[in-house]
């Protein structure tokens, strides 16, 4: 009995270094995932360091308060956040697509410059580009006709591309 009580000073060292040794990583750890969650939420190096130092120096107590104080989203989020607001503002403001080619052509024209599709057509009263399908033109109110949209025809594509191309007498 006596041998079990002189060894029982050893293993109190061993079992408190080994419960300091996990603490210690254990307050590391979280020092770390502190330091990389910040850095993540934030660009501000003041940040970064007093949030780990508070983690550091309080480590129970610190994580909560970090954990409260943190922002809510991470960069990449607002990032992505931001991207998804800058594609739906170009869908509103993004100019129109071809019916006939899928290009992209702006609102204001009439044909589309790729594939020769008609795309609006002029008010007869006020000359401002109309849609094929409206009836009244919103700008000076004059009643139009609706047209189907249809491709301009290979054969006037050829005869406008060569009067474009003959050479003037």
């Amino acid at each position: 009995m006596e041998d079990i009580l002189e060894r029982v000073p050893f293993y109190l060292t061993i079992l408190s270094t080994i419960c300091g040794g996990v603490t210690v990583a254990l307050l590391g750890g979280i020092a770390i995932w502190t330091f990389r969650d910040i850095r993540a939420r934030s660009r501000d190096i003041l940040t970064h360091i007093l949030a780990t130092l508070l983690v550091i120096v309080m480590p129970v107590i610190g994580l909560v308060v970090y954990l409260m104080l943190r922002p809510r989203e991470t960069l990449s989020d607002a990032y992505e956040r931001s991207l998804e607001q800058e594609a739906l503002l170009q869908a509103i403001e993004e100019p129109e697509i071809c019916p006939g080619c899928g290009q992209r052509v702006r609102g204001e024209y009439l044909y589309c410059p790729a594939c020769h599709t008609r795309l609006k057509r002029s008010c007869p009263e006020c000359n401002h580009p109309l849609h094929l399908n409206w009836t009244l033109c919103p700008y000076c109110g004059a009643s139009v006709t609706p047209q189907a949209l249809e491709p301009v025809p290979a054969a006037i594509q050829e005869v406008a591309s060569a009067e474009d191309t003959a050479p003037d007498t």
